[in-house]
């Protein structure tokens, strides 16, 4: 059985699961949106919102929401979503100097992997992305930038992301993408949900970039 620690979150009588990875996270998401029970979830990093639905019974709702499955049966079956990457970055350069490699390995070793979507958060629309390949992982910058623009693809610690919105942040910048992550007139705004997979597709002039 899978031991969670629960707890009330906010002022709505909600509850914050915590989970032991990611995946469990988006797994228990899975599990909760299967299920009969009275609640809604929402992932976090290793961790998810329930927000009970009215009349829900809260002692109740936490000895069901522990006891619920979170294996690989129940994960979550997103999207596939392709985004294209022209890889000139900032620090790209710097990145790759700091690893060891040179920018072509970098590029490959970003583009090769297919991500998952951990959460949306820091901002609107954007997605953690989980499946960042080990030898690419860096602390954040030391000194965060004050504007980082939009469609900026970056990496920090063990994560991938993208800038939906220009803003200040502290991620390595890799590249840019032409996508748009988040539109207030689409439905849903958000170009990315968790549990979606994203492929970063280099543009032609990303094979062009100079070692």
């Amino acid at each position: 059985m899978v031991v969670r620690r629960v707890r009330r979150y906010g002022e709505d009588a909600g509850l914050l699961v915590e989970t032991s990875t990611n995946a469990e996270a988006l797994a228990l998401c899975a599990a909760l949106s299967a299920s009969e029970l009275p609640a809604e979830g929402r992932p976090g990093l290793r961790s998810v919102l329930v927000t009970p639905l009215p009349g829900a019974d809260l002692a109740a709702l936490v000895q069901a929401v522990t006891a619920l499955p979170a294996g690989p049966d129940v994960g979550p079956s997103g999207r596939l979503v392709e985004v294209p990457v022209r890889y000139d970055g900032e620090d790209l350069p710097e990145v790759a100097a700091r690893l060891g490699l040179d920018v072509r390995d970098v590029v490959a070793r970003h583009s090769a992997p297919t991500y998952t979507v951990a959460c949306l958060g820091f901002s609107r629309g954007f997605p953690y992305l989980e499946g960042l390949d080990p030898s690419l992982r860096l602390p954040r910058r030391d000194s965060p930038r004050a504007r980082v623009p939009a469609g900026a693809v970056a990496i920090a610690a063990d994560q991938a992301g993208i800038y939906p919105q220009a803003m200040p942040g502290g991620w390595h910048v890799l590249g840019r993408t032409d996508a748009v992550l988040f539109d207030e007139s689409a439905e849903p705004p958000a170009l990315l949900a968790p549990g979606d997979r994203v492929r970063f597709a280099p543009r032609d002039d990303a094979a062009r970039a100079t070692p």
